[in-house]
C-alpha cells in the first residue's frame, strides 16, 4: 500500500481549519513522513466524506459484444489446467485496471465449447452462474450433476469442489458473479485444483439434481437436516420456472388491489437460503426484479454496489449522470451511493433485471444506508 503523503500542499496550508504555514510546521510534516505517520487533519475530507464516493463509476456492457469476444476466445484459449476456465472479467473503467466490476464483486461471461470440461478446483470466494441464454452445459458441484438453462440461478459456497462439461453440440455462455475482489482486499483467499476428469458417473445429463431433490420444495424442510449449519444454501439451482411465476402473480396481486410489488409496476423476488431465509451467499444478495410496461422503479440510493444483467425486454436506466437504452443480455454497474432507476419501454411487455450486490457484506457490520428520493 502506497504511504500518503504527509507534506501539507499550499490549498492544505491555507484552506479553512488547516494551521497555518510555517519552518515549525513544515519540520513536523517532515518528521511524520519519515516514521511513516500521516496526519488525520490533512486526510480527514478524502478518508471520511459526508457520504460515500465510490471508486467504480457506471459502466455498461453490450452482451453482443461480450458473446462475440467470448467465442472468439472459444477458438483461440484452451479451457483447461492452468487458465482453468475460460472467463472474461468485466473491469471498471475506474479501478486501475483491475478485473473487478465494483471494489467487492467480480462478472464475468464465461464460454464452453461443446465436449469440452473445465476442470475440478474449489476457492473461498462465493460464486455464482445465472444463464441468460443457452442450454447443455452442467456444472457439478461435489459429484451433484446440476443442469443450467435459461434463466437459471445457480449459487454455490466457498470451498466446494466444481467442475463444468459441454453435453451439447453447441457452445453455451452463462455469467459468473464472485465476491473475488472482496477476498482479495481482505487477503483472504485460499484456492486449490482438484481433479483433470470427472468420472463416467459424474457425465450424466439429469434432470433434477440431487440438491433440488432434497431443497427445492417451497415452505419444506428436510427433518434430516434439522440442526445442520448451512451458512451458503444447499439448494444448487433456482429455476426460471419458479422464478416467473413468482412474479407474474405479485403483479396479477397487484392488479387485483392488494399492496405486494416494490412500487406500481415493479415486482421483485429474492432468492435465498431455504435451511434458514438468509441470503444465499454471506457476501452476495442475488434478486430478479420484474418492471411491467410504461413502469419505473424508484429512484433510490443505497450503500454498497451492484451488478445488473438484463435477461428480458428493453428499457431505459439511468445511474447518476449516465442513461442507456439496455436490451437482453447487456450489463451495467450501480456504485455505491449512486442514484439508480430502470424504466420499462411502453413497447416491451416487461423489463426483467437480474441484480447481485454486496449488501450482506454491509449489513453484517451495520453500515447499509437506503434512501429513497422524489420522483
Amino acid at each position: 500500500m502506497n504511504v500518503v503523503d504527509a507534506t501539507p500542499s499550499a490549498v492544505k496550508q491555507t484552506a479553512h481549519g488547516q494551521p497555518d504555514a510555517s519552518p515549525e510546521l513544515d519540520r513536523l510534516y517532515q518528521n511524520f513522513e519519515k516514521e511513516l505517520l500521516v496526519p488525520l487533519w490533512t486526510q480527514i475530507g478524502d478518508l471520511m466524506p459526508m457520504h460515500p464516493r465510490s471508486k467504480a463509476t457506471p459502466h455498461l456492457w453490450r452482451w453482443d459484444r461480450l458473446n462475440e469476444l467470448a467465442a472468439e476466445a472459444g477458438h483461440l484459449v484452451p479451457v483447461g489446467r492452468g487458465g482453468e476456465r475460460r472467463a472474461i472479467a468485466l473491469a471498471n473503467p475506474s479501478l486501475g485496471g483491475r478485473p473487478f466490476a465494483t471494489p467487492t464483486l467480480w462478472a464475468a461471461i464465461q464460454y464452453l465449447m461443446p465436449g469440452e470440461n473445465a476442470p475440478e478446483h474449489r476457492h473461498t470466494q462465493h460464486a455464482f452462474r445465472f444463464i441468460v441464454e443457452g442450454e447443455g452445459v452442467w456444472t457439478v458441484v461435489n459429484g451433484d450433476s446440476v443442469r443450467m438453462s435459461r434463466g437459471d440461478f445457480l449459487p454455490q459456497g466457498g470451498w466446494n469442489w466444481h467442475a463444468h462439461y459441454n453435453a451439447a453440440r453447441a457452445p453455451m455462455a452463462w455469467i459468473d458473479g464472485l465476491d473475488i475482489p472482496f477476498a482479495y482486499y481482505t487477503e483472504s483467499q485460499f484456492f486449490e485444483v482438484g481433479r483433470d476428469a470427472l468420472s463416467p458417473a459424474e457425465h450424466t445429463c439429469p434432470e433434477f439434481s440431487d440438491s433440488e431433490r432434497l431443497w427445492a420444495h417451497p415452505g419444506l424442510l428436510p427433518v434430516s437436516q434439522l440442526g445442520q449449519q448451512h451458512p451458503t444454501t444447499p439448494l444448487l439451482a433456482y429455476r426460471w420456472v419458479d422464478t416467473d411465476r413468482a412474479l407474474n402473480q405479485q403483479l396479477a396481486l397487484e392488479d387485483e388491489g392488494h399492496a405486494v410489488t416494490v412500487s406500481p409496476g415493479h415486482a421483485a423476488v429474492r432468492y435465498t437460503n431455504p435451511a434458514n431465509g438468509r441470503d444465499v451467499l454471506p457476501t452476495i444478495r442475488t434478486e430478479m426484479h420484474r418492471i411491467r410496461r410504461g413502469a419505473a422503479t424508484l429512484a433510490r440510493r443505497e450503500v454498497g454496489s451492484s451488478v445488473f444483467q438484463v435477461f428480458e425486454g428493453q428499457g431505459t436506466v439511468t445511474v447518476d449522470d449516465k442513461q442507456w437504452q439496455v436490451r437482453r443480455g447487456d450489463m451495467f454497474v450501480v456504485p455505491s451511493w449512486a442514484q439508480f432507476t430502470a424504466r420499462c419501454d411502453a413497447g416491451q411487455a416487461t423489463l426483467d433485471l437480474f441484480r447481485f450486490s454486496d449488501t450482506p457484506i454491509f449489513e453484517a457490520v451495520n453500515a447499509y444506508r437506503t434512501q429513497t428520493l422524489p420522483a
